[in-house]
């Protein structure tokens, strides 16, 4: 496999990555990075898609990985809406005071 669909985790392969399984996992395609989440999955980055072969070989690439990630939706209940973490507001003393 070429870099440009490769995987960032600790020896393991791109086919590995397991929608919402861990808060860790990330798979870099081209400039693209897929970040795996228990709750959501971020996408960063930009990816070209090439005419050529290499371009080809990242469409596949994110292809496989967004079905993996709908057929890990379509797989369970889902909730209307995932819940935000609300913080509350932090009080900090004003440094130019």
């Amino acid at each position: 496999m070429s870099k440009e669909g490769s995987q960032k985790r600790s020896g393991k392969s791109r086919d590995a990555f397991a929608p919402f399984a861990d808060d860790a996992a990330v798979q870099t395609i081209g400039g693209l990075s897929i970040e795996n989440g228990t709750d959501r999955i971020a996408l960063h980055g930009s990816l070209d898609i090439t005419r050529d072969k290499a371009g080809l070989d990242r469409a596949r690439a994110l292809a496989a990985t967004l079905a993996a990630i709908v057929a890990a939706l379509e797989g369970e209940p889902l909730p209307d809406a995932v819940a935000e973490a609300v913080r509350p507001a932090e009080t900090v003393k004003n440094p130019f005071a």
